[in-house]
């Protein structure tokens, strides 16, 4: 297990295991805190959840007791805060399963359902957004070097070199079987290799020579 919030879930669990029933929250048995737990994120009532939970066995529950052990739950498995995206929906599917009459356990498995495949689509068309966005930034930089214009370092299409021109300068990366970067001047992005400036770790190493090398007289 190389996940993080893996591994701290799972240690909080040991935990609880260890030190059998939480002492500090006297109300709640098993029963109540398996279905507090699951109702975590899925914005329903706390008033109807707390009604629900004191038709169980055991002390009577405030709202207060609902909210505030949410809340420590929430606490506890550091990602699993309600997403305030998810709340409309959440409310409508809860609102629609009262009216037909549909019992709260069965209400917040059908939301966890609900929330769990709506978190997988934010996820995935927030890294859409990101992929375009990253796909536009290399298609303004593309543009930029074959303009002629300053730009950053630019791998045209999937071409294994880099370009960056600097002070109207053209400098081209090729990748070495050593893991290593050749840095040349360049008279253009498709112009044959000239002669090595020098061969570097990375293209942060390769930049700071760049940076050097652009505003001083031209020997090359």
């Amino acid at each position: 297990m190389r996940d993080p919030h893996v591994i701290i879930v799972l240690a909080n669990e040991i935990m609880r295991v260890v030190n059998g029933r939480n002492s500090v929250w006297l109300k709640w048995d098993e029963q109540r805190e398996k279905l507090v737990k699951s109702a975590v994120g899925c914005w329903i009532p706390f008033d109807d959840l707390r009604d629900f939970l004191n038709e169980l066995p055991g002390p009577v529950l405030t709202t207060t007791d609902v909210t505030q052990h949410m809340r420590a739950f929430e606490d506890e498995d550091y990602f699993s805060y309600p997403n305030e995206e998810l709340q409309p929906g959440c409310l409508t599917i809860y609102e629609r399963e009262r009216a037909m009459g549909t019992e709260l356990p069965a209400i917040v498995g059908l939301l966890r359902d609900h929330v769990e495949r709506e978190e997988e689509r934010l996820r995935v068309a927030q890294k859409e957004q990101y992929d375009q966005s990253r796909e536009r930034d290399r298609l303004a930089r593309e543009h930029r070097l074959l303009s002629g214009a300053d730009c950053k370092w630019t791998q045209l299409a999937k071409s294994p070199d880099w370009h960056c021109r600097t002070n109207g300068r053209l400098y081209r990366l090729s990748p070495t079987k050593e893991k290593m970067w050749n840095l040349y001047r360049a008279n253009t992005v498709d112009s044959p290799n000239g002669s090595v400036i020098g061969k570097y770790q990375s293209r942060r190493d390769a930049s700071k020579v760049v940076t050097q090398m652009a505003y001083q007289p031209d020997q090359l």
